[in-house]
């Protein structure tokens, strides 16, 4: 047997943006739609906004049949809109008024045929594609017969499916006619039923939409948040269910040269960083500086901060060196300042979406987050934050978010919004009070993927801009503030008192050396005295020895005392005096022995 594959269900695009992703691709084609809801829920909106969407962006045209409003208040009333839907109805879409008097219906019979015969005339003219039939169940409730509505409404059903338009139909409900039996039939006619809801959580109002059914697809179950804003309703779209998100080595700086040391080199691009810490810890100076130095860099940086205006911000950053003004002039720098009980915390994360939509950063900061607890409560703030920070990574945006901690606990560092967790970087400012003074600390709690110091910091504020001082600690405790600054006087006198006896002593013992190399050179001048002396003696005494010597000889000499004697002659006295007519001189004579 042939296998066959199944074939998708062709389907029309709204064009509203996160809806068509939870719905996969739209509305079914050619078929009809069941939109409910309470007043002020957004039916009509979303409707209108489906017709307007269309025309401008595949030029379908379309036609808006209205039994609640007349047709001059539904184009006055869109007009808030970027649709530019008074001009779109003289041309595109077709607003057919038909609101109906209860004295016309009550008066006698009445049905649909007139108006879908003028419907089906203007949908060949204008070769539509679309039709909306808003507040149906007003026409239901002035039949005031069960029977009645039953048959107009398998009219309607009829004709469009003659017809081959794709319908949209809108009815009014509230909590307690959801289930009930005047038409709630309609729901089982229909393709495609979607849910709008309207209540107030936290004393917050709060937008849902809920897609309950869809026939022959797929769709992303359970209740999503929208909002409405000057391009009409969005809805936050599902997030997927796997988590891709790619990891950076590229590092930013956070502001300055001592906080990214001691990150290990700066932030990784496209990472999430919580500041926590209690009010006036200066978390939205150490953002400021972030985000001063993003668009330093030339990267498009968006601000957003809750319950405070964009004005006073960049007033108050000024005066610790921090000028955003060039930035936000040259279009780097967007600011976006929101109120947080205006809305709950799931339309404040649709307005985010469009935030980084239409402005593409690459840098973001948010000051606090944790003011969403105030929209809708912490359950819904702890949801879109978490969602939030799974944004920014699929976008491949860094960001830093602060968060406030309130209490008596000093060593409190957790927040309520338990995003603490997902966080990549994770930094906790608190004060250290002693001695009659509050100084602020800086420590980084985490940072995933990278060394970081683990040392408590001083954070000073100055009008150069925040200051990490360096580490001082005495004792094993470490000191900030006015203790350091009498403990650095102190060890400075010290240090002075020690390298004053240090150059005192140093002296004494240069003097003493050159005292001492003096003696040793006098003495060595004696000794070379003495040494002189010595050998001029030596030389004196061999002098007067070669004299006598040489006089002996020479007297010798001058005696005749040189002569060699016989040894066998006997030397004789010199003769006496001779008389006149002796032979003088000495003579030798012979020693003649004679024997006795």
């Amino acid at each position: 047997m042939k296998r066959v594959d199944p074939q998708p269900l062709s389907k029309m695009a709204t064009g509203i943006g996160g809806f068509d992703e939870l719905s996969g691709g739209g509305l079914p084609r050619n078929r009809t739609t069941l939109v409910m809801g309470g007043p002020g829920s957004g039916k009509t909106v979303f409707s209108l906004q489906v017709l307007a969407n269309a025309a401008r962006q595949r030029d379908e045209s379309g036609i808006f049949v209205a039994f609640e409003e007349r047709g001059r208040e539904v184009i006055a009333n869109a007009a808030t809109f970027n649709w530019g839907l008074p001009a779109l109805a003289e041309q595109q879409i077709y607003i057919l008024d038909a609101h109906l008097s209860p004295t016309v219906i009550q008066s006698g019979d009445f049905d649909l045929s007139g108006i879908l015969a003028i419907l089906k005339a203007k949908k060949e003219q204008m070769n539509a594609r679309w039709i909306v039939f808003d507040g149906i169940d007003v026409l239901l409730t002035l039949l005031q017969d069960p029977i009645l509505e039953m048959r107009e409404i398998y009219r309607i059903r009829d004709w469009l499916a003659d017809n081959t338009l794709t319908a949209i139909i809108t009815a009014k409900l509230d909590s307690q006619t959801v289930q009930g039996t005047n038409y709630g039939f309609m729901q089982f006619m229909v393709d495609c039923v979607i849910r709008f809801d309207r209540r107030l959580e936290y004393g917050v109002p709060a937008h849902r939409l809920q897609v309950t059914k869809y026939r022959g697809s797929d769709f992303a179950s359970g209740e999503f948040p929208l909002s409405f804003g000057p391009s009409g309703i969005e809805v936050a779209p599902p997030e997927p269910p796997e988590i891709i998100h790619e990891a950076s080595t590229e590092r930013v700086s956070v502001g300055f040269e001592r906080f990214d040391a001691m990150l290990g080199g700066g932030l990784f691009r496209g990472s999430s960083t919580l500041i926590t810490g209690a009010p006036g810890t200066s978390k939205t100076t150490l953002i400021g500086k972030f985000a001063e130095a993003a668009c330093q860099r030339g990267e498009r940086t968006l601000f957003v901060s809750f319950d405070e205006g964009a004005d006073q911000i960049t007033r108050n950053l000024s005066s610790v060196g921090i000028d955003l003004h060039p930035h936000i002039q040259s279009g780097l720098l967007s600011m976006y300042s929101g109120r947080t009980e205006a809305r709950s915390a799931e339309e404040h994360l649709i307005k985010l979406r469009a935030l980084i939509r239409d402005h593409q950063p690459r840098c973001m900061v948010i000051d606090p987050l944790s003011a969403m607890a105030k929209a809708g409560g912490i359950g819904a703030a702890r949801a879109v934050a978490n969602r939030l920070i799974h944004l920014m990574k699929d976008r491949k945006i860094t960001v830093v978010i602060s968060a406030l901690i309130e209490g008596n606990d000093p060593q409190a560092e957790a927040t309520d919004l338990q995003i603490s967790t997902i966080a990549d970087t994770w930094i906790h400012l608190s004060y250290v009070v002693r001695s009659g003074e509050r100084n602020r600390a800086l420590t980084i709690v985490k940072s995933r993927g990278t060394w970081h110091s683990n040392q408590v910091r001083e954070l000073v504020l100055s009008e150069a801009g925040p200051v990490l001082t360096d580490v001082y600690s005495a004792g094993g405790e470490v000191l900030m503030g006015t203790l350091r600054w009498e403990k650095e006087a102190e060890e400075l006198a010290k240090q002075t008192q020690r390298r004053i006896e240090f150059e005192r002593k140093q002296r004494d013992l240069e003097f003493a050396e050159a005292d001492t190399q003096a003696r040793i050179k006098a003495l060595e001048l004696d000794l070379q005295r003495q040494q002189a002396e010595l050998a001029l003696y030596t030389l004196d005494g061999e002098a007067r020895a070669l004299s006598s010597s040489e006089r002996e000889d020479k007297l010798r000499r001058m005696r005749s005392a040189d002569r060699i004697i016989d040894t066998d002659a006997v030397i004789l006295p010199p003769p006496d005096p001779v008389t006149p007519g002796a032979v003088s001189g000495s003579g030798t004579y012979k020693n003649t022995r004679e024997e006795d």
